[in-house]
């Protein structure tokens, strides 16, 4: 993976709004949290992941480089809520009832279970294949498992394996 360096403005915005909600959830349910390690290291289309047992947050750099302020205020209580209902709570729902409490009654804030940013940039390339009836877009992993003859994907109306047509890139911005 190309590593991505998140300008430092960028990266002290987002402690700033993690140290926020974390004061918001101590004071709300009357406990102290320690503070998760947050890097900047998911990949693919995936704004942000709560590492449980880790007690950590990875975020998209490019997503949050090309998003900044909304990417803050949406991705950075979303993992932060998971973190803390598997500590109040344990193994639970990822997006469940818990989840919902503290994004919307202790974050105050939407509890939406994806983001909506534009991820043209972070795609990666799609390879196409066919059946009898349409065509199909299958990403580089299952791919790589036809590939590799752990995989075999069959179309869902017609009933044929897919058979590798050609490969496309998505088109990046200029």
């Amino acid at each position: 993976m190309k590593f991505v360096k998140v300008p430092l403005p960028l990266q002290q915005a987002v402690m700033r709004t993690l140290r926020q909600k974390m004061m918001q959830a101590s004071e709300f349910l009357e406990q102290t949290f320690p503070e998760p390690c947050v890097t900047y290291r998911q990949r693919g289309t995936i704004a942000g992941s709560a590492r449980l047992q880790d007690w950590e947050i990875r975020l998209n750099p490019i997503l949050l480089i090309e998003n900044e302020q909304s990417f803050i205020d949406e991705v950075i209580p979303h993992e932060l809520a998971h973190l803390l209902v598997y500590h109040q709570f344990g193994k639970v729902a990822p997006h469940g009832k818990e989840w919902r409490y503290i994004m919307e009654t202790v974050f105050k804030v939407s509890a939406n279970r994806t983001h909506q940013f534009s991820v043209q940039s972070v795609c990666s390339k799609m390879f196409i294949y066919c059946c009898h009836c349409q065509q199909h877009e299958l990403s580089v992993r299952q791919h790589n498992k036809v590939l590799k003859g752990k995989s075999c994907y069959v179309c869902r109306q017609c009933g044929e394996r897919l058979t590798l047509l050609e490969t496309s890139k998505p088109d990046k911005p200029q």
